[in-house]
């Protein structure tokens, strides 16, 4: 297992929790990648720090498997803007994604707990 720095996420974790990040925000209303960025950082309390690198591509999977879907508007600056909204099958999956997270959560709980 890699170690991140101390105060760090590695890069493994960073990686398995994309995908009901996303998700969960995208359920909370549309939004666009800076955006996303920033509601992570925020979330996290500054401990997931996100790059455009990480994060396109996890929307172009999300967009690919019928969970997301994008589309261009102009924003409050009136730029124009790529946006992302969730899909009924992205709600699924992020109940399914959930699930999982709650599982793996009580897991270690135990388990710290034995420790």
């Amino acid at each position: 297992m890699r170690h991140a720095p101390r105060g760090r996420i590695t890069k493994d974790l960073v990686a398995a929790s994309a995908t009901p990040l996303v998700l969960a925000i995208l359920q909370k209303g549309e939004s666009y990648g800076y955006s996303l960025i920033q509601e992570v950082r925020e979330l996290s309390g500054g401990v997931l720090e996100w790059s455009e690198g990480m994060l396109y591509p996890v929307l172009h999977r999300l967009e690919d498997e019928g969970l997301i879907e994008s589309f261009e508007a102009r924003g409050e600056t009136g730029r124009m803007r790529k946006y992302y909204r969730l899909l009924p099958d992205g709600k699924r999956a992020l109940a399914e994604e959930r699930k999982q997270w709650d599982a793996v959560h009580a897991a270690l709980t135990r388990a710290w707990r034995t420790a």
